[in-house]
């Protein structure tokens, strides 16, 4: 899957220590993904990733346009247990 990034996205997948792969797999294969609520060119993308001790990837994308766009990545702690 081709997938463009915001530099606030790669700005954010340094500093948190995201790597493009898992960001690329919870896009692919996620195993929630649900509408942003406050933009609705925006969907939220979630899943599991064993190597960062299973936690919860958020990856917000921009889905309306070609390729996708990712606009934000981070770890959900609100996420935890939920998957």
């Amino acid at each position: 899957m081709r997938l463009t990034f915001t530099r606030h996205a790669l700005r954010v997948m340094t500093e948190r220590l995201i790597r493009e792969d898992w960001v690329e797999r919870a896009v692919a294969t996620p195993t929630l993904r649900t509408p942003d609520p406050d933009d609705s060119e925006v969907e939220r993308f979630f899943r599991r990733i064993p190597e960062r001790g299973d936690r919860v990837l958020r990856v917000a994308v921009n889905t309306r346009v070609v390729p996708w766009r990712v606009v934000s990545v981070f770890f959900d702690r609100r996420m935890r247990g939920e998957l």
